[in-house]
């Protein structure tokens, strides 16, 4: 079975309690328990992991290129400033695996300092706005894919 890293960036541990009009009300358990039942129906084997440090969610990228896992990533805040993470997730692609970058809500359509991401120009694509379906939409990219 095909393995995919799913990695969540800071504050997605606070989910169903921050800010629910921007990021709905389910929580990151409620994400994990749909996500690998997703996974499942996709034939992936889905890892759900969630850190609110930056070096952390680094390492856990190069475990992923070191195993040959592909990635899910929503990388919260850092999509907008985190070079370190960037240089990270090119390595990636540059595997040969699968990056899907994931917003719950739509960058684009929120203040101008979150429209723009530093993970996207190196991921294979970006789901975003969607809610937790925009995690079904990336693993099934990624099932597609294979």
């Amino acid at each position: 079975m095909t393995r995919v890293l799913v990695l969540n960036g800071p504050n997605l541990g606070r989910l169903g309690v921050r800010e629910p009009e921007v990021y709905g009300s389910a929580t990151l358990a409620d994400l994990v328990q749909a996500t690998q039942r997703w996974g499942t129906e996709s034939g992936l084997d889905v890892e759900v992991r969630q850190t609110d440090d930056e070096s952390e969610l680094v390492g856990w990228i190069h475990e992923a290129v070191d195993t040959g896992a592909h990635v899910v990533i929503n990388p919260a805040a850092f999509t907008h400033y985190s070079y370190a993470l960037r240089d990270a997730a090119a390595q990636i692609t540059t595997a040969g695996l699968l990056l899907v970058e994931v917003h719950l809500s739509n960058p684009a359509a929120r203040e101008a300092f979150r429209q723009h991401s530093v993970i996207g120009p190196v991921a294979t694509g970006t789901v975003a706005g969607f809610g937790l379906d925009s995690y079904r939409l990336a693993l099934s990219a990624i099932a597609a894919r294979l």
